[in-house]
């Protein structure tokens, strides 16, 4: 028999290493068609996942309540897989270099508990070359065995997008590659156990690792074209967002928007290509100058605001400023590389320390990653200012009458900045005791 047919026979595991946004739900859909063991690092992620909740919000409490798979924290268990799925982060350094420590954490860890006739594949975003020359290496290290004779590996990128309930794992096509012909049929076959839309089998490893390095490089891109554009338009006076609406009428206008880019994939992954590229003697240029962009925005975002005080005669430092929404997008908890940070910051250097809620966000991860505590709606209110930063289902769903009541009946003008346009701009505009703003 092979690897597949054991694997739907229930003699063989497949085994989840990074049980996070990315790897859990791969984990569960899984477990619907054959046993699974679940694994992480974090032992009170696991206890939380035995205890039938959901931190990510991903799948939902009563999914996780359900599910078969084998949830657990000790590596050892690792054993009695032999099909190995490695969903584990790969954020950058502060120097915009990729940080490998999880990806190379990983596969010490699957290493030490590999076993002969096993299949590895990484799910991580990384450059070209980084499954075969880095991870590779780790594997064949800890564990004694010989690559290509004694266990395979292969590499699936992954495309989850968190938050999303339309985009999920089962309905994206799935890229699939192997270090041979036998192993890229084997994963391919594993993987369409679960992928409704199908997979493509790419031509090699190393082809895709850039496919999937270059999706979010051309998004961010396309993107920071949008901010730049939303820059050039504010000193026009005219709204961008009416102008994408008029130019999206042509039927090949690629409908981007202007916004906070960050995240773990779009914020992250062209710095991978990038730093490759630099290793090759290729300095980047339409990349990196994208980058730039998307990563100044919060500073720009908190110029603009302050500007807008300045405006309505309201004092600068000390001001009351309440910023709606803090994680990187959208009815999801994930607070990790957020550019609302970058608000927060920003502000500070204009002695404004505002007041952050969310009630989406993972709280105990914004505490840890950032010192940042949220407040809660009932705070909001005698603010000179108010940000909207994030477009949750829960203030897409404010009227002007809430709006209003969240600032001080003093001033003569109210400063509202609308990051993502959720509001009605004419209405705001008409009202002469606003000062309205959007991206």
């Amino acid at each position: 028999m092979t690897l597949y047919e054991k694997l739907l026979s229930g003699e063989e595991k497949l085994s989840l290493v990074g049980l996070g946004y990315v790897g859990m739900p791969i984990a569960v859909a899984f477990a619907k068609k054959i046993k699974v063991i679940g694994f992480d690092l974090n032992a009170e992620k696991i206890a939380l996942y035995k205890g039938g909740s959901d931190p990510t919000k991903e799948v939902g409490d009563e999914v996780i309540k359900n599910t078969t798979v084998d949830f657990t924290a000790d590596e050892e268990r690792l054993k009695e897989a032999r099909f190995h799925i490695v969903a584990v982060p790969t954020p950058v350094n502060d120097d915009h270099t990729p940080d490998l420590t999880p990806v190379e954490g990983a596969s010490r860890i699957l290493g030490r508990n590999l076993t002969k006739g096993s299949v590895v594949v990484f799910e991580s975003t990384v450059y070209p070359g980084v499954t075969e020359d880095i991870c590779v290496p780790i594997l064949e290290k800890e564990s004694g065995l010989k690559c290509g004779v004694d266990f395979k590996i292969g590499y699936s990128p992954e495309r989850i997008n968190p938050g999303d309930k339309v985009h999920r794992l089962e309905t994206i096509t799935k890229i699939v590659s192997g270090m041979d012909e036998e192993t890229l049929n084997t994963v391919a076959k594993v993987y369409e156990l679960v992928v409704e839309a199908g997979v493509y089998r790419a031509e090699s490893i190393k082809v895709a690792e850039a496919a999937k390095v270059i999706e979010n490089s051309q998004r961010d891109i396309n993107i920071a074209f949008m901010n730049e554009l939303s820059m050039i338009f504010h000193r026009m006076g005219i709204d961008t967002r009416a102008v994408l609406e008029a130019a999206g009428t042509k039927w090949n206008f690629l409908k981007f928007y202007p916004g906070l880019v960050g995240g773990h994939c779009i914020g992250v992954d062209p710095y991978y290509l990038t730093y490759k590229a630099e290793e090759l003697g290729y300095h980047s240029q339409i990349i990196l100058s994208g980058r730039r962009i998307n990563d100044d925005m919060g500073r720009y975002v908190a110029e603009s605001l302050v500007k807008d005080l300045i405006k309505a005669d309201i004092a600068v430092k000390n001001a009351r400023v309440a910023i709606l929404g803090f994680t990187f997008k959208e009815n999801c908890p994930d607070t990790r590389n957020t550019k609302v940070i970058d608000i927060v910051n920003e502000l500070g250097e204009y002695g404004i320390t505002p007041l952050v809620v969310d009630p989406a966000a993972d709280a105990s991860e914004a505490k840890r990653l950032y010192g940042i505590s949220f407040g809660s709606m009932d705070e909001v209110k005698d603010m000179d200012a108010v940000i909207i930063a994030v477009a949750h289902n829960e203030f897409n769903k404010l009227d002007p009458v809430k709006i209003d009541s969240f600032f001080n009946s003093a001033n003569k003008k109210k400063v509202l900045m609308d990051l993502k346009g959720i509001l009605s701009r004419s209405e705001y505009e008409a009202k002469k005791d606003y000062i309205y703003w959007r991206l």
